[in-house]
């Protein structure tokens, strides 16, 4: 009844009026942009003197406080963006009108759950998901459309019993932002598509501001790489505790990250890099005909992850890597993938097996995950009283050095307790994607306008005082209320900063506990793409080690250059042991051992020598001295949130390690750079 017939209220745009109206039509967002005082219809002309007729006396009940408690029906919006993201919920509990066309058309699809996007809604992209679907969980960066969250409630207490109106809102706000990531989107862009009859409309208006402010001060929205908005800050002064000056320390991701915030936000930034350019462990090499990545280059999840948005906003391609990789023994062969699906099961059931040992244990019952592994793998054999052949045997060695790949180490330095701490919070699903113009194009964006001076080593940091003050190896002195650090994890480690005071205790307990991996790159160009004959439509192909003591050693091949026939771009890794056992050899030597690995995978072919190539150093560079951080036996994953806490209000920290979440990514760097920004401004 309410949809029906209650009237319309449209406020005028002139600038010198702003007087509240009926409106006898229906709106439409391009009636509410363009709406004069007078207007009968979109498009007419406004009638003479119109704007100086009062305004209706109930228009200024609406702005009561206590106006919200004798609302007797909630809104419930018309043609809101957010429908066609949420045509499997029932229209009320998420804030819509059952009279919404898309509600309409899509009722039969209610209560679906496989949680797919069709691509609905003009400039969607598939990665951009902002809501649950129902009985669906584990996404990253998703809300619950129907309930608030705890942090919205803190924010908005008036809306914990009756939830609705601060619904319809916010979702309406995440979803023109998923259609449009590519300017800023304020409370009165929102209100052109706020569309519901009644005076509620007005208190709703009203609210689209000041929940705007919040998702942009959490990073849901008005972030990525834009810059310069309007009046020089998207926040208001109010709404900000602090404003003032921000020396960051580190120009790589999470530095950069809460830079571009920082500044958005309407604050003054420095940001201090060691190196002679941005980037830190992100290192883009374009010498070899096609963009190579030195450090990242791989985005793990692209549904809702910022650098796609990212990428969305910058126009930047992302290449969908295949899920196939083909597996060849060391004497050429590809190994039976019917029989890699059977090692591939066990040693995810012993990961399982682990898990479930790990339930009721404490932190004085862990070990390595190197040794319990192995010794549910022998407990398996011992109750089966199955052998594993010596292929069998070799495909587990390679699955050993996938998972060493991706922790940087070796096992033997693992925890068993708490390897995948992350995997018990929501991670980023979908596709993983390539980036053919690296993450350094972002980063260039990121930084752009942003106050960063380079080549200026940090030594000493001292907060003893109202202001931080930084000092370099060159001598220049810094001086801000705030500090934000972004150095590796390895650096802190090794004391390269002095701080005064001392960090305190659980800060540097934390920073030992945590372990610094490291893994390399080899990249290697070819006149000609030789792999081509065995093997085709992949983006990579895994190397199977012949014994234990060759895991490590170039295990996977990733064939950069799969759309250009003429570059011919071949990188591997080199991880676990392997890392220590060739990290002292020229790289000529390691290029040597490379390609005798490659002549064995491809046997009885004439295979060229490489025209061109580099081997990464990130364990002897001094500005990392490691590549992502890991979970080290006896340590937990309350050290990442140690980590992330603040001294004194006044020194902030950020980077892959500081991030509970999504350690040891691009993605979770980024993050908690945006996390960072939004703690000092509220500090």
């Amino acid at each position: 009844m309410a949809d029906q017939v209650m009237p319309h209220w449209v406020q005028c745009t002139n600038k010198a009026c702003g007087k509240w109206r009926k409106f006898a039509e229906a709106l439409t967002p391009e009636l509410i942009e363009g709406y004069k005082c007078g207007m009968k219809a979109a498009g007419e002309k406004p009638s003479a003197g119109a704007c100086q007729e009062e305004e209706n006396h109930r228009v200024a009940e609406v702005y009561e406080e206590s106006w919200l408690e004798v609302l007797m029906i909630p809104p419930l919006l018309k043609n809101s963006p957010a429908a066609s993201f949420l045509s499997a919920y029932f229209p009320d509990g998420v804030g819509l009108s059952a009279t919404c066309p898309v509600v309409k058309e899509k009722a039969a699809q209610r209560n679906t759950t496989n949680g797919t996007y069709d691509g609905q809604g003009k400039g969607l992209t598939t990665y951009f998901q902002p809501f649950y679907q129902p009985e669906e969980q584990g996404k990253a960066m998703c809300v619950r459309p129907d309930i608030m969250e705890y942090d919205e409630v803190q924010e908005f207490p008036e809306f914990t019993k009756e939830q609705q109106m601060y619904l319809a809102l916010r979702n309406l706000i995440l979803a023109l932002w998923s259609t449009n990531c590519k300017e800023f989107l304020t409370g009165e862009k929102c209100a052109n598509h706020l569309i519901v009859r009644g005076l509620v409309r007005i208190r709703c208006v009203q609210l689209l501001q000041p929940i705007v402010n919040f998702l942009t001060r959490k990073g849901l929205i008005n972030v990525g790489i834009l810059k310069d908005p309007l009046g020089g800050a998207i926040l208001p002064a109010d709404y900000c505790e602090f404003h003032g000056k921000v020396i960051i320390i580190g120009a790589g991701p999470s530095g950069l990250a809460a830079a571009r915030q920082l500044k958005n936000f309407g604050c003054q930034v420095t940001v201090l890099e060691a190196r002679d350019r941005i980037g830190g462990r992100v290192w883009d090499d374009s010498e070899f005909g096609v963009l190579v990545g030195k450090g990242a280059q791989i985005v793990n999840g692209a549904i809702n992850n910022p650098i796609s948005l990212m990428c969305e906003q910058g126009g930047q391609r992302m290449r969908k890597m295949h899920e196939r990789c083909d597996l060849v023994e060391e004497d050429g062969s590809i190994t039976d993938l019917a029989l890699d699906k059977r090692v591939d099961f066990h040693f995810n059931a012993m990961l399982d097996a682990i898990a479930e040992w790990r339930k009721d244990k404490t932190q004085s019952h862990d070990v390595a995950l190197g040794k319990k592994l192995w010794e549910m793998h022998r407990i398996f054999i011992e109750e089966t009283s199955l052998t594993f052949t010596a292929t069998e045997e070799r495909l587990l060695q390679f699955h050993i050095s996938n998972l060493e790949y991706a922790c940087g180490c070796n096992l033997s330095k693992v925890s068993s307790l708490h390897w995948d701490q992350n995997e018990t919070f929501a991670q980023f699903a979908g596709d993983h994607c390539l980036l053919p113009e690296g993450y350094s194009a972002i980063l260039q964006r990121l930084s752009d306008g942003i106050d960063v001076r380079l080549q200026q080593e940090v030594v000493s940091v001292d907060y003893s005082g109202d202001d931080v003050i930084v000092r370099t190896k060159k001598g220049d002195e810094h001086k801000a209320p705030r500090v934000l650090l972004t150095v590796p994890l390895a650096l802190l480690q090794a004391d390269v900063i002095e701080f005064k005071p001392s960090l305190p205790s659980n800060k540097c307990k934390a920073i030992k506990s945590l372990g610094a991996g490291v893994i390399e790159k080899v990249v290697m160009q070819f006149p000609s793409r030789f792999w081509d004959s065995k093997v085709k439509g992949t983006d990579y192909f895994g190397h199977i080690p012949a014994s234990e003591d060759k895991r490590g050693y170039f295990s996977v091949f990733y064939d950069l250059t799969p759309d250009n026939k003429n570059t011919n771009v071949l990188m591997t890794v080199i991880s676990g042991d392997a890392v220590d056992e060739l990290k002292d050899l020229d790289d000529d030597k390691i290029i040597d051992k490379c390609m005798e690995c490659i002549k064995g995978l491809f046997p009885g072919q004439k295979l060229p020598s490489p025209s061109k190539y580099f081997v990464t150093r990130w364990h002897k560079d001094p500005y990392a001295r490691m590549a992502y951080s890991f979970m080290s036996t006896g340590g937990s994953g309350e050290a990442y949130d140690t980590m992330a806490e603040d001294v004194d209000g006044k020194i902030f920290f950020a980077g892959e390690a500081t991030n509970r979440h999504f350690p040891q990514t691009v993605t979770g760097a980024y993050l908690s750079g945006v996390r960072e920004a939004s703690k000092i401004i509220s500090s």
